[in-house]
Formats: structure tokens, C-alpha cells, sequence
């Protein structure tokens, strides 16, 4: 599994890198003894790392949060557990921030001790969101989100997805425009997120997409994703 010590997951509103990034955080969670998530998204009130924290805990996962998370407050505190992190070399970090370039100005509080570090910056993609359905507007963003946070961006996640109606024509349409838009950025797609009922409803339950990546068509490594953020009335 392609992952760094300091992992962080940026992209525009309906990007779903909060799903990615919890996804993400599970998985070093299986890996490593001390794997933290951190929710640095302060623009999105819905979709919170904070949703899935009972899950990530049981599975081993420490969650830190801002003090007002999942709160009608407006202006979150971030806390000083963030520090403890950046410090502790024993941990294996996954940071969530979320609300494009605006939410990327919160991260760039941290910059200098992250850019000590050994990161990953990766901007999660969804090219069915109006804000990065092209070449032109992917590249747009990710020089806005750089540019805030400070931080290079050092890969990019395909996202693609229309929720339980996704298809495989439709990740992969999303891998033709990212991987054209990674070549002219000079990055590389880390990965593919994919939820796992997508596979299921396809090919049956026992499919293994990661083993069969050159017959489907998707290219690289595949994460492979349970749903665990919902809105209010999904719950």
C-alpha cells in the first residue's frame, strides 16, 4: 500500500477525500501499531472524519478533531494533539483537509514541520464534481490548493464516482482525464478509490479487483472502500 508518515488528503467540496481518508487511516490501521487520523476539514459541516470515529477507533485508530466538530459553531479550534504527531515519529498520519483552497489554509499552519517530514500531499479527484471535470480545471485547482496550503501536492487520487450508481465505465473515464491532467502536473495517480459494492454488484461477492486490475482497466493500485461518511437523514 503506497503511504508515506504523513498522509494528507486534500480536494474541492464533493471531492469525497473523506471517504478516501478514512478508508485510508483503516487501512495503515491493519498495518501499523500507532496509525492517528486528523480532521483538519473546517469548511464542511457534513461530511466529518468525526462521523466515523467509533469505527476507526475500533479498529485502533486514534481520531483527533477539532475542539467544535460537529457543532453549529463556526470557527473550529485545532487542537494540540496535531503537534504530538508531527512530533512522535511513531505514529503514521492521515490528515483530512477538506474545502478546496479554502480549507488547504489550515494545513499551511503546520507546513514547515510537515515539510521536515516524510509526506504525502495527495489531491483526491472526482471529475464528476463541476469544479474538476476537465484537464483545465483539475490543474486550476490543485495549483489554488498548493498555493494555500503551502505544501506540494505530490500525487493524485481518482476518486470517480456517482455514489451506489457508479460504474466501471465511469472510473474509468475519470482515470483517462486525471491521468492526463497528472502527465501535464508531473505527478503520478497514487491510486484509485473504489467502493467495494461496486465490484459486488458486478462481478460477485468473492471478486477481487486487485488481482484482476489489467482486465477491467484500471490502471495501478486500487483502494478498495466501505461506506462510512452519511448525511444526517442517512443515519
Amino acid at each position: 500500500m503506497h503511504h508515506k508518515r504523513i498522509n494528507i488528503f486534500t480536494g474541492n467540496f464533493g471531492s469525497g477525500k473523506t471517504e478516501v481518508s478514512v478508508n485510508y487511516a483503516m487501512r495503515l490501521g491493519e498495518i501499523f501499531n500507532r496509525t492517528a487520523i486528523v480532521d483538519l476539514d473546517i469548511v464542511n459541516p457534513y461530511f466529518r472524519t468525526a462521523d466515523a470515529k467509533e469505527e476507526l477507533e475500533r479498529k485502533g485508530v486514534l481520531v483527533i478533531t477539532p475542539l467544535f466538530a460537529n457543532t453549529n459553531v463556526d470557527i473550529p479550534a485545532l487542537p494540540p494533539e496535531i503537534n504530538m504527531l508531527l512530533e512522535n515519529k511513531e505514529y503514521t498520519a492521515v490528515f483530512d483537509v477538506g474545502g478546496d483552497d479554502v480549507g488547504a489554509l489550515a494545513l499551511s499552519r503546520y507546513k514547515e514541520k510537515i515539510m521536515e517530514e516524510d509526506y504525502g500531499h495527495y489531491f483526491v479527484v472526482n471529475v464528476n464534481r463541476p469544479m474538476t471535470n476537465s484537464v483545465e480545471k483539475i490543474k486550476e485547482m490543485f495549483y489554488s490548493i498548493e498555493e494555500s496550503s503551502g505544501l506540494k501536492i505530490t500525487g493524485i487520487v481518482n476518486n470517480t464516482n456517482l455514489l451506489e450508481n457508479t460504474r466501471i465505465t465511469d472510473i474509468l473515464k475519470g482515470q483517462e482525464i486525471i491521468e492526463k491532467a497528472a502527465l501535464e502536473l508531473g505527478v503520478p495517480v497514487v491510486f484509485t478509490s473504489i467502493f467495494k459494492g461496486i465490484f459486488n454488484k458486478n462481478y460477485g461477492t468473492n471478486y477481487c479487483p486487485e488481482a484482476d486490475t489489467e482486465r477491467i482497466g484500471i490502471k495501478g493500485n486500487i483502494l478498495l472502500m466501505e461506506k462510512m461518511i452519511r448525511l444526517p437523514w442517512e443515519k
